[in-house]
């Protein structure tokens, strides 16, 4: 079985949404995939529907681009929930200029509150060159401030490079590992 709280963290395209989800399926318990992603362009509708044609049927999918801390807090006891991914939500939340601090505290306590099993899924933004813009430094600034605060709370912490998963706080189940 897996913790209250796993977070699974990685670049772009590097497993860490495949992985969560062989993570959520290894339950055996229903599982509710709550999306964070806008489509505002072609190259994302057509992301969005790769991900959900690869994670199969047999999820009970929630939206939640902005109110992430109250789909958790709605979720029952006895499911899994996969949040794909922390990093979208962030960004919905800066482009509509929120608190992001006060926001990213209320979904770490969202995420230790929730009835159900949590899976999230973030991405490492800290590894590149400093951005030449304030706004992307901000956003780097605040991505990792949450990375940093759900890790404190998870008690599995997992980085995937290369879709090969790297336990940095627990131990991987075994029915997952490569």
């Amino acid at each position: 079985m897996l913790p209250n709280l796993s977070l699974v963290l990685g670049g772009a395209s590097s497993g860490k949404s495949g992985f969560a989800e062989r993570l959520a399926i290894s339950t055996g318990l229903p599982k509710v995939y709550i999306a964070t992603a806008q489509a505002f362009d072609a190259e994302m509708t057509a992301k969005i529907a790769a991900h959900k044609k690869m994670r199969g049927s047999g999820w009970m999918d929630v939206e939640a681009r902005n109110d992430l801390a109250n789909a958790l807090y709605l979720t029952k006891p006895g499911t899994v929930v996969l949040v794909d991914c922390a990093t979208m939500w962030l960004s919905n939340r800066l482009l509509a200029e929120a608190d992001l601090d006060a926001e990213s505290r209320a979904l770490v306590a969202a995420c230790a509150a929730c009835a159900g099993t949590v899976v999230v899924v973030s991405n490492e933004v800290g590894m590149g060159i400093v951005p030449d813009n304030a706004l992307a430094r901000r956003f780097r600034v605040a991505q990792g401030q949450l990375n940093q605060h759900l890790a404190q709370r998870a008690d599995l912490v997992v980085a995937v490079m290369a879709g090969l998963p790297l336990a940095l706080k627990g131990a991987l189940p075994v029915q997952v590992t490569p």
